[in-house]
This record gives structure tokens, C-alpha cells and sequence, in this order.
């Protein structure tokens, strides 16, 4: 089985519904930002401190590669990782992308208390949200499947993620 790579904004889903969906598909899950964190030695807010976010996205970059050469794994990755058109062509090659999304207000809800989120430090405004999903979407429309989470439970989800899997083949 080819890898099903999960993208999205922060706060779309794609840890939770990567968990349920391994265990669907009796996959390894891998959580990129986890995987990233555990090379480095470092939380993500302390690599973002320390280096900047461009040590951070060729942090990224490298752990994609790492994960384009196995198969048959459910991989979330963070929510900037299809910034750059390296790392979307990366995960293409890896498998099937699918891309997971949900409303401004379901977004600004599920990152209320998180405080693991450094691009949104300055603020998690619905406005500074819109203005990161507005600068984001033609990356994240660059995916197999498109899924809306809002209102859907997390097995809803996985399901519709597992009927395409099917059809696809």
C-alpha cells in the first residue's frame, strides 16, 4: 500500500484522523512534526527560536524525504509543509495526498489553549487565520482529495478517507 500523506492547516484534523485511520488500515502512523522534534532534539518552538523558520522547513524537507522512501504509512504533516513546491512534489511521489480542512471558526476554536504553535504566536486572531489559509490555499488544493472536517466526527472522516482509498486503488 502506497503511504496516505495528511495536510491541512493547523487545527484541521490531520493527528487525530492520522491515528484513526492507521489503525483502520493496520498502518505505522507517523506524525511528521513528532518525527522532526525527535531528529532535532529540540520542541518546535525552540528550533523556531533558535534557527528560524527556514532551519525548521529544511528540518521538513528532510524528514519527507525520509518518509518518501517507505510504504504503507498514514503521515501528518505540519501545516506549512506544502509551502514549498519541493516538499508537495515529495509527498505526491510518496503517496496520496490528502488534504484536510475546516471554517475559520472551527480553526480558531480546536487552537484556543495550544500554545505549540509558533507561527501563530502573534496572534490566532480568525482574521490572522484567514489571512495564513487565504496565502495557503493553492498549496493545499494542490492534493488528491479535499475533505472538510468541520461538523464531521472523526470516523466520519476516516471513512470517507477509506471509500476513496478503495476507489482509487
Amino acid at each position: 500500500m502506497r503511504n496516505v500523506i495528511l495536510t491541512g492547516f493547523m487545527g484541521s484534523g490531520k493527528s487525530t484522523v492520522g491515528q484513526c485511520l492507521a489503525r483502520r488500515l493496520g498502518s505505522r502512523y507517523v506524525d511528521l512534526d513528532a518525527l522532526i522534534v525527535s531528529r532535532a532534539g529540540a520542541s518546535i518552538n525552540d528550533i523556531f527560536a533558535r534557527n528560524g523558520e527556514p532551519h525548521f522547513r529544511q528540518l521538513e524537507t528532510e524528514a519527507i524525504r525520509s518518509i518518501s522512501a517507505c510504504d504503507g504509512l498514514v503521515v501528518s504533516t505540519g501545516g506549512g509543509a506544502v509551502i514549498s513546491p519541493v516538499n508537495r512534489e515529495l509527498l505526491h511521489a510518496a503517496g496520496v495526498v490528502v488534504n484536510l480542512t475546516a471554517s475559520i471558526e472551527e480553526i480558531a476554536a480546536r487552537l484556543a489553549s495550544d500554545t505549540e504553535r509558533p507561527l501563530l504566536r502573534e496572534g490566532r486572531s480568525p482574521e490572522r487565520i484567514a489571512a495564513m489559509l487565504a496565502e495557503r490555499e493553492p498549496m493545499y488544493a494542490d492534493a488528491d482529495l479535499r475533505i472538510d472536517t468541520t461538523g464531521k466526527s472523526v470516523e466520519d472522516v476516516v471513512a470517507e478517507i477509506a471509500r476513496f482509498l478503495e476507489t482509487k486503488g
